[in-house]
Parts: structure tokens; C-alpha cells; sequence
């Protein structure tokens, strides 16, 4: 069975965020990563060379896979920033015509800069969404 390459490694998440070159990309990495740890109460931890992750949860699937991952955590991509809300979007219809511009995948939120969008809102989906994952997973 495949390995999990997502995985905590011992990279330094200060370095990860000192190495963003845009100016307004880095303020933005600084400061949804005191949000997660304000959302989480959890220390940051890179996961592979480019995942920021708070807090992990054990999963394990009816096909015997499992694994650990991030319960939250962000990134910095060429295009954008993912923010990884773990339990998906299937429940924050309400939340998220009010946050302001995004693209979502299964459970990625990508965003240009934190000035498009409601922090109160991200940060509550946070929240919410480590709550959930916590109560799935426990």
C-alpha cells in the first residue's frame, strides 16, 4: 500500500515563511499562520516541504488505507494561498457566500490575499471545520 507523502517533517516553518518573495504574500502567510494557531491551540509543523500544518488526526478508510494528516494548515503556491479546511465545504453554504473571493476544492480554499475575503468568516470555517474533523476522527 502506497505511503502517505504528505507527512510532519523537521523543515523549519520560519524559513518556509521567510522564503516568500512577495512582500503582501508573506504578511499573509504571517498572519493566517496566528490565526491557525489561535484557531487550533497548536504549534506550526511543515508537512512535506510545503504544508504548514496544525494539529494531525489518524484516519483509516474501509480499503485499510490510513494515515495520518493536518487537521488545518496553508500554503504558498505560485498562484495562490490553500488554506486546507479538513471536513470539506458541504456545510458552510451559509459561511461562504458571505467570506468573499475564493475558488474551493475537495477541501482546499484558494485565495489571492487575505484583503479578498471576511477573516472573521475563515477563521470561524477554521473552527468549525477542526472541531469536526476532531469529533469524526477521535
Amino acid at each position: 500500500m502506497a505511503q502517505n507523502k504528505t507527512i510532519p517533517t523537521g523543515a523549519s516553518v520560519a524559513d518556509y515563511i521567510h522564503q516568500i518573495d512577495n512582500p503582501q504574500r508573506k504578511e499573509d502567510c504571517i498572519t493566517i499562520l496566528e490565526l491557525m494557531k489561535e484557531a487550533t491551540g497548536e504549534e506550526p509543523k511543515m508537512w512535506g516541504s510545503s504544508i504548514v500544518g496544525f494539529g494531525s488526526y489518524h484516519y483509516k478508510y474501509e480499503s485499510g488505507r490510513e494515515g495520518d494528516m493536518i487537521l488545518t494548515g496553508f500554503s504558498n503556491r505560485k498562484q495562490n494561498i490553500t488554506i486546507y479546511i479538513m471536513s470539506g465545504f458541504k456545510k458552510y453554504d451559509d459561511l461562504l457566500v458571505k467570506v468573499g473571493k475564493f475558488k474551493t476544492g475537495k477541501s482546499c480554499f484558494y485565495i489571492k490575499r487575505l484583503s479578498d475575503i471576511d477573516i472573521e468568516i475563515l477563521k470561524k470555517m477554521i473552527k468549525l471545520s477542526v472541531e469536526e474533523v476532531n469529533n469524526r476522527y477521535k
